[in-house]
């Protein structure tokens, strides 16, 4: 009986022991095999299947949410505004994909500007980007956001797309005065 209680007793601690031995080296917690443990991070695997995706979506539910804070609103109806009395029919778009209006040979740099948005962009009557507007709010200067707008200001720059910076502390008389000059400089560059 000795025997075979220390045979059991060494099949049951060896075995936790190889669990342990194995979850060690993969520096994972120790998880007892065949127990399901949800983690923390979905499986994206099979998220490029449009027959998953339409699963997930029919399975979630989604709320709305708003497109434009209440400043760049504010920013884009002057926008809109001064146009309309220049008498051009340029548009304002908003949330606007530089992957879409940019290209890049390099496709490192078309990579670091690809999913950045612009808050608005204006575009003439055939299409063309003109100039992008971005409204610098009080969570500007956190975390890394004036690095990234850094990378979206210098593509535009290169790609001959205007840029004008709207802050907290400017006025719509300012990003009036900032529109017309834009406005202006276009129309000279496109006479």
């Amino acid at each position: 009986l000795s025997i075979f209680a220390g045979f059991i007793l060494c099949m049951l601690f060896g075995g936790l022991g190889a669990n342990w031995l194995r979850s060690s080296r993969s520096k994972m917690p120790w998880r007892p095999r065949g127990r399901y443990v949800a983690s923390s991070r979905p499986n994206l695997s099979n998220i490029l299947d449009p027959a998953d995706q339409l699963r997930f979506v029919m399975a979630a539910s989604f709320t709305p949410t708003k497109l434009l804070s209440k400043s760049e609103a504010r920013v884009l109806y002057v926008a809109e505004a001064v146009i309309a009395e220049a008498g051009l029919k340029w548009r304002v778009m908003a949330q606007v994909n530089l992957g879409e209006i940019l290209r890049c040979a390099d496709q490192r740099a078309f990579a670091a500007i690809n999913s950045k948005r612009v808050d608005l962009l204006i575009i003439t009557s055939a299409g063309d980007p003109v100039a992008a507007i971005e409204y610098q709010g009080s969570g500007h200067f956190l975390s890394t956001a004036a690095a990234r707008d850094a990378v979206k200001k210098e593509a535009l720059r290169r790609a001959g797309i205007g840029y004008i910076e709207v802050t907290i502390e400017d006025t719509a008389k300012d990003v009036r005065g900032a529109l017309t000059k834009l406005i202006e400089q276009s129309l000279l560059k496109a006479a």
